[in-house]
């Protein structure tokens, strides 16, 4: 086996009060109970369930109740007026905004070995691509995203999401690069013996030693099968297993940035108030005469409540004459002024898209025939904001990496360990192809035509472009190579005559 791996079979123990191997921290059952404990409390979970819950609609508004100041001046709650619940969510168009223009077209790897660059190809694959999409909306919606590296039923490096809230990080330090393990809290459904349904709360710890299985029980800690568990297996050729563990833990975290803050810190109050803005626009439309603050004089019955249950049921009121004093109805109005809404929506709106760092498709810049300059300058946060979400990927795909080059080591596919490859995060930017392809065109000549093919906006893949123009390059050669190949004769016979002249 490669030195990528620990040599050594993992011992098949199940984790105690006491320390058994690696580091003090994992393997201490009250040191994890006390961690996952902290974990479920702590502010930073609540921010990641926080964000996820608000990219897919559920907000805080559709909470709200109308309320009005009872006999004893508190809030008590109104159940008869209209609570419109309007969830306008700029947030997730802004996840989905940031996500698509940093990862919506294909990493490419770029190395002078091709036959690396090859095999990388083979490993990150369309899978991988879509499950890097969901790694960007984790980034974004909870800070920070985890990817589990492992191996397949058939022995191919497989790579699967786990979910941020799910993870409680071992960091090694403060810097929260190094990990020294982690655990694992999630929630199963099980049949118990009578065949009803029960959540059960799972727990995995991920060491140097592999991984521990237990049940949450009561507040303990109960070992559950598989036990323990290598992070991967060996059979040889005569079907005898062993079991091998990763020298680094595969795990690998993808953070949105260095503070592993949530998008939806920036923008929550902003998204807040565009849906009260907006719940509160609906809610005056509906007001009417049967919901709204009546002023009565002289009116014909027992009481209010008789007096809105015959306005609802049959729009109308008795009204009588007394003291000489003629009944009437009158109501206290608000005037809905629409404009003054559209403007407010606006300014929270642009707010939402400014502290969010993305970008605003209806810009004005972009009427007519914007320029690149009006383009590049409406994409100015969005670009500075995915600058600092790719340094954090491009370190993260460098802990990838390791286990990639472990695994083409261990396939006997190459070692590829001190080779150079360089990782680049194709951004989705509008351009005016027009001013790229005339640039281009300009440049020949003064650059190489492997990066002309690279600026040119018709071109996804530059590798297979430059074959493509050898292959073409190559056919018409041997289409005309007889009729072009050799023009010395013409060469000679224009010599001579200017001999002849010369003479």
């Amino acid at each position: 086996m490669a030195v990528s791996f620990n040599l050594g079979l993992s011992e098949a123990g199940i984790l105690a009060n006491a320390v058994t191997v690696g580091d003090d921290r994992v393997t201490d059952k009250n040191f994890i109970l006390k961690e996952i404990d902290n974990f479920k409390k702590s502010k930073e979970r609540a921010r990641m369930i926080m964000g996820e819950k608000y990219y897919i609609g559920l907000h805080d508004i559709l909470l709200r109740k109308r309320t009005a100041i009872g006999e004893n001046g508190e809030l008590i709650e109104v159940e008869n007026l209209p609570n419109n619940k309007v969830v306008d969510n700029q947030y997730k168009k802004m996840v989905d905004q940031k996500t698509n223009y940093l990862l919506g077209k294909p990493v490419t790897f770029q190395s002078d070995n091709d036959a690396y660059e090859n095999a990388l190809k083979k490993i990150f694959k369309n899978k991988f691509k879509r499950l890097l999409k969901t790694i960007g909306e984790d980034s974004l919606n909870c800070g920070i995203a985890w990817l589990y590296v492992y191996y397949n039923e058939i022995g191919e490096l497989s790579f699967k999401r786990i979910k941020p809230y799910e993870m409680i990080p071992l960091w090694n330090n403060s810097e929260h690069t190094v990990l020294d393990g982690a655990i694992r809290i999630y929630e199963v459904i099980e049949l118990t013996d009578n065949s009803t349904e029960k959540v059960v709360e799972k727990v995995e710890v991920f060491d140097a030693n592999g991984i521990s299985f237990f049940n949450l029980n009561d507040g303990d800690l109960i070992p559950c099968e598989p036990f323990r568990q290598a992070y991967f297996t060996v059979t040889d050729e005569n079907s005898d297993k062993y079991e091998y563990n990763w020298i680094n833990i595969p795990l690998i975290p993808f953070k949105y940035n260095n503070k592993e803050i949530p998008l939806i810190m920036m923008v929550k109050s902003l998204q807040d108030g565009l849906n009260i803005i907006e719940s509160n626009f609906q809610n005056g439309m509906e007001e009417d005469a049967r919901n709204t603050i009546l002023i009565l004089k002289n009116y014909d019955g027992q009481n209010l409540g008789e007096f809105r249950r015959n306005l609802s049921t049959y729009g109308a009121i008795k009204v009588r004459t007394a003291d000489g004093v003629s009944g009437d109805v009158n109501k206290l109005q608000i005037e809905v002024n629409s404009n003054n809404y559209k403007v407010i929506l606006e300014i929270f709106k642009k707010a939402i898209i400014e502290n969010a760092m993305g970008y605003d498709a209806k810009d004005d810049r972009l009427a007519g025939n914007p320029n690149q300059m009006n383009i590049m300058s409406l994409y100015s946060d969005i670009d500075l904001d995915a600058s600092n979400m790719e340094t954090e990927y491009q370190a993260s795909f460098e802990d990838l990496l390791f286990f990639v080059n472990s695994y083409l080591s261990n396939s006997n596919i190459g070692d590829f360990d001190n080779e150079q490859v360089d990782i680049i995060f194709n951004r989705d930017m509008m351009i005016s192809e027009t001013e790229a392809i005339e640039n281009c065109v300009r440049s020949e000549g003064i650059l190489s035509v492997e990066t002309l093919v690279a600026q040119h906006p018709w071109v996804d893949d530059v590798g297979a472009e430059l074959e493509r123009i050898k292959k073409e390059k190559q056919s018409n050669e041997d289409i005309y190579g007889n009729s072009f190949n050799d023009n010395t004769y013409g060469e000679n016979e224009i010599k001579q005559k200017e001999d002849d002249n010369e003479g």
